[in-house]
């Protein structure tokens, strides 16, 4: 949808469009709407709903819950459970508590399905988050229980003006200042709108006294002159950026920059960025834990120590006679059984449509109904901060339509000297299937060739390690997060959150806001919530 659309937005259905459809037609051309509405269909735009911590009372003496996985929301329904009274064991897959909650640091291993081995060989303080890497302001219980448990925060830079937007058919290929396409943007979709009010095109839906107003807001939102063109000065260089900026003495005198040409900004796509931004879920203000985000994962792990039993893996959930899971030790091989009278299980649907579970029919065709994404992240250490240095590009992320998606530097550690490490790679549908399939050495070569696009003689050059993550290959999820649709939610979500028996299910594929941290401490909250009640009136 171009201009003709803008300058026709009056003259579309009997007696013209109202005020919200303007507005929505207005989203439509910027992609805001179709993006943020996909985001909501698949629960990824809902607030938090979290009021405070549950209030369980009354717990009996002795009543025992075992919780199976230590992930985030295992060890919060454990945390609080313990605080109410009840006898709290956690039997954990992994040696390590957090889950998706994981940051890979210098010296670690990591082994994926296939057997590929990689021994991580980053700095001391450098890390990748091979699953979540950024906390919304407005997610409230993750941000609640982080203050509570000591772990400590800084910004997330989700927003940088001075990155980079890159696509193969825009500009030679060659690619372009956010700030810049940002700018222009703004500037011809409010030149095009100006154009329809003066063909009178929005006389049906607005006064007159309305469209002057309007105008003087398009004005200032799009820096127009005062023939309401976007053009070439330094009112609109004070946004996109000068070609020579002001400075002292002789040369002081600023330079204004020359805007794109409008159909160059609409080949580069930038308003699918644009909206990016704008959804609710990556608005400032975003954090991060300082040292990795799986400092979260080991603050709650040490709310919960001796609750939990590393190296178990979870073959069987019982319930004939109170819940008896059936388990391997990893380390020494022997089958082991845990008893309890309820049971809390976190485990991911992948996984857990795998084990043999005591439940009803109904409940297991809900845990096998909903299929996981893959996502792959890889990260690029490099000899030292290039982008800061050279091009003043302090966090952030830079967009291209090569298979990588995308590549953030690093919020933390800015103006520091000695290595650094960039988000290389953080793909989504077919691009992540393709690079799951290539070994880790593979991915990386591949995330250095496609990135190169963006730093071109320093990225390659720059570069001394990686470490790559494909979530399909992940040993403990099968996958990255749950991928629910309309029809999925409506035939199996109410069951699959249901308490039957003794047992209920909590994650991040347990809510609304899947793919995120908050999601599954609010589904766990939820889950023993009315776990308590049933204890109560047994």
């Amino acid at each position: 949808m171009g201009g003709r659309a803008l300058i026709e937005l009056g003259q579309a259905g009997e007696g013209g469009p109202t005020r919200r459809q303007v507005l929505y037609r207005l989203g439509m051309l910027g992609g805001a709407s179709v993006l943020y509405n996909a985001m909501e269909a698949l629960g990824h735009a809902a607030e938090t709903q979290f009021t405070g911590p549950p209030n369980l009372q009354g717990a009996r003496p002795g009543t025992k819950v075992v919780v199976l996985g230590a992930g985030l929301a295992g060890m919060l329904a454990a945390y609080e459970l313990g605080k109410a009274g009840y006898s709290v064991e956690i039997l954990e897959y992994n040696t390590r508590p957090g889950g998706r909650n994981w940051s890979l640091y210098g010296g670690d291993t990591y082994t994926e399905l296939g057997g590929a081995t990689q021994k991580v060989g980053f700095a001391k303080g450098n890390y990748l988050n091979p699953g979540p890497w950024r906390i919304p302001y407005h997610h409230r219980t993750l941000l609640h229980y982080c203050k509570q448990f000591g772990v400590a925060l800084e910004p997330f830079i989700q927003l940088n003006h001075q990155a980079l937007v890159h696509q193969s058919e825009a500009f030679g290929g060659k690619p372009q200042r956010y700030r810049e396409l940002a700018a222009d943007w703004d500037g011809n979709v409010a030149e095009l709108l100006a154009k329809a009010i003066d063909n009178k095109g929005l006389d049906q839906v607005m006064t007159g006294e309305d469209r002057d107003k309007l105008k003087v807001a398009l004005r200032n939102w799009g820096l127009l002159d005062k023939d309401m063109r976007y053009v070439k000065g330094n009112r609109t260089s004070r946004r996109r950026g000068y070609d020579r900026p002001p400075g002292g003495g002789v040369l002081g005198e600023p330079i204004p920059s020359e805007p794109m040409a409008f159909k160059d900004v609409l080949d580069s796509r930038v308003w699918g960025i644009v909206a990016q931004h704008m959804t609710n879920d990556h608005q400032t203000t975003m954090f991060q834990p300082v040292g990795g985000m799986g400092m979260i994962g080991k603050a709650f792990g040490a709310q919960v120590a001796d609750k939990i039993r590393y190296g178990a893996k979870v073959t069987k959930i019982d319930q004939s006679n109170g819940v008896t899971i059936t388990y391997t030790d990893v380390a020494s091989g022997e089958v082991r059984t845990a008893k309890a009278d309820y049971c809390v299980c976190t485990i991911p649907l992948g996984i857990l449509s795998q084990i043999e579970v005591d439940a009803s029919p109904e409940m297991l065709a809900a845990i096998a109904a909903v299929p996981y994404s893959n996502s792959v992240k890889v990260g690029l250490e490099m000899r030292r901060r290039f982008w800061e240095e050279d091009e003043a590009i302090y966090g952030g992320i830079s967009f291209t339509d090569r298979d990588i998606s995308m590549i953030s530097y690093p919020s933390g550690g800015l103006h520091s000297a000695g290595p650094g490490v960039i988000l290389g790679a953080y793909t989504f549908g077919p691009a992540s299937y393709k690079f799951a399939g290539m070994t880790p050495e593979e991915r990386i070569r591949t995330a250095l060739e496609q990135g190169s696009v963006f730093h071109p003689g320093r990225y390659k050059e720059e570069f001394i390690g990686g470490a790559a993550v494909a979530w399909s290959r992940v040993p403990f999820t099968l996958g990255c997060c749950a991928r629910w649709n309309e029809d999925t939610r409506k035939a199996h979500y109410q069951k699959l959150v249901s308490v039957e028996n003794r047992l209920v299910l909590a994650g991040e594929h347990a809510s609304y806001i899947g793919c995120w941290m908050e999601g599954a401490l609010l589904s766990s909250l939820d889950a023993i919530t009315r776990l308590h009640k049933r204890a109560l009136e047994a």
